[in-house]
């Protein structure tokens, strides 16, 4: 039975699972990086790390199972889309920590760059101006790494989000490793044209950023190259940003389907079909994956910079749990949320209002609040969030979603998936695999290396595992709505 690899490197950690042809996992292996945060606003990560670690969970995931290259048909890489990081081709080393895509100290360059108009490079980019994406990074980094431009105008220094990174090294590094990046990725610097494929040259030289460093941009799936080492001959043959991994994992290859990740942010994606439909508000337009030889699909795309890093504040800044898993019961402690609304816009608001001058805030505070009220008020966050995702979604492509398919870490919260439900008043769908971002990535690889013949055999292997149906009335939903839109304004302003 053929079996397909799978690098899922995301905000948290790396991860390397192995599917078989029928979907089903393998072997998975799992390690955390650590996150810098100098500076208020800023999130860091150690490239070398990540990789490091990249190579141990290959290995730990492999052996576990009494795996060895020779029994993987192929290998495909999902990623953290925005973050960037720029390094040695002689050395291979970083040349500064890898700039996460939740890091926000570019506003004064994002500011410059729109001279005014946020929705600058909008048209063609699909992406209004904004600290989320990679570009600006790269003037930052320009700007504060001493000889970094004159380093990549005379070849070296490269310059890559992720995918780049890890692709460039598991295919040989400083020894002939291949610097590429696919469709998806490139699609979030600010510097490719969604009708081209390319890198818009008036776009590169407004970062600053010299050409000869920016990697080759490829179909997502295709062969890339050939792996070493745990992976040695290995094909590498799809590589996708995370999100674009969870739709194509989650079945969605047609226009109107629409997944939902509930992770350290919360990403909605619905696909569009070959059609790159323009956004009117406030989401993103965005390529969906490409086949080699084949045009790109595109998708429609809402960014929520906080969802389980929400849960991750109550337990590491406030100490109200010692585990994540711990807020689910602590919100039931409570029969509603008090009137309690957290709007956890710690370093801005994202899609649809993206307002850099939000900041958190708890609101409706009255002495009957306690711990409880706020863990609800924390889950209901990320669920109001979506909503407001799923109206603008609405709005600018007219399709009315019947149901929405979820995945992610915070999916395993029944008390969260219900209120989401409810909230949006449709059902809400969980996969058996909920490591669908992973999953994506090997359908990817395995789709290039005829693992699987076409997009047909994909959809046979996704099955539902539980679904939640609304049970609030629409009066209920409107009013808790209101009350969120409410809080939400609050934030406004305070930068």
């Amino acid at each position: 039975m053929p079996l397909v690899g799978a690098v899922d490197q995301g905000t948290s950690s790396t991860r390397f699972m192995v599917f078989d042809e029928t979907g089903g996992v393998v072997a998975s292996a799992q390690r955390a990086h650590a996150q810098y945060l100098p500076k208020p606003g800023w999130v860091e990560h150690d490239a070398a790390e990540i990789l490091t670690n990249t190579w141990t969970v290959i290995n730990e995931a492999l052996t576990s199972a009494g795996l060895s290259a020779r029994d993987l048909a192929a290998v495909g890489i999902s990623n953290q889309r925005e973050t960037l990081v720029v390094w040695d081709p002689i050395t291979g080393q970083p040349l500064h920590h890898a700039i996460v895509w939740q890091d926000t100290r570019t506003a004064g360059i994002v500011e410059r760059l729109g001279n005014g108009d946020p929705d600058r490079f909008r048209a063609a980019t699909g992406l209004p101006l904004s600290t989320y994406f990679s570009g600006p990074k790269a003037t930052w980094l320009f700007d504060h790494v001493e000889g970094l431009r004159a380093r990549g105008e005379s070849g070296r220094a490269l310059l890559g989000t992720i995918d780049s990174w890890l692709l460039w090294n598991l295919t040989g590094g400083p020894d002939g490793g291949r610097h590429a990046t696919d469709v998806t990725n490139a699609s979030r610097t600010l510097m490719m044209d969604l009708a081209t494929l390319d890198w818009i040259p008036e776009l590169v030289a407004a970062m600053g950023v010299p050409p000869a460093m920016l990697p080759e941009i490829l179909p997502s799936i295709g062969r890339l190259g050939a792996g070493i080492g745990p992976l040695d001959g290995v094909p590498i043959s799809g590589i996708l940003g995370d999100q674009q991994a969870a739709l194509f994992g989650q079945g969605c290859h047609a226009a109107g389907e629409a997944k939902n990740t509930y992770g350290t942010g919360c990403f909605l994606l619905m696909h569009t079909g070959a059609a790159a439909v323009p956004s009117t508000h406030g989401m993103l337009t965005t390529v969906a994956v490409q086949v080699a030889g084949q045009p790109p699909t595109y998708a429609l795309e809402g960014s929520v910079a906080m969802a389980g890093a929400t849960v991750q504040w109550l337990r590491d800044e406030l100490g109200i749990i010692d585990d994540a898993a711990e807020v689910e019961a602590l919100a039931r402690s409570v029969d509603d949320n008090g009137d309690v609304y957290l709007v956890p816009a710690f370093a801005g608001l994202f899609a649809p209002h993206w307002r850099s001058d939000a900041r958190g805030a708890v609101v409706g505070l009255t002495q009957f609040a306690n711990r409880g009220h706020l863990a609800r008020a924390a889950l209901e966050a990320t669920a109001f969030q979506t909503r407001d995702l799923i109206d603008a979604m609405r709005a600018d492509s007219g399709v009315v979603l019947t149901e929405l398919r979820v995945d992610g870490g915070m999916v395993v919260n029944d008390l969260l998936m219900q209120f989401q439900a409810d909230v949006l008043g449709v059902d809400v769908v969980r996969p058996v695999v909920a490591e669908t971002t992973a999953l994506g990535a090997a359908y990817a690889a395995g789709l290039a290396e005829g693992v699987w013949s076409d997009l047909s055999d994909l959809r046979v292997n996704w099955c539902e595992g539980w679904r939640w149906r609304p049970s609030m009335g629409p009066e209920e939903r409107s009013r808790l709505t209101a009350r969120w839109s409410q809080a939400v304004e609050r934030t406004l302003g305070w930068v």
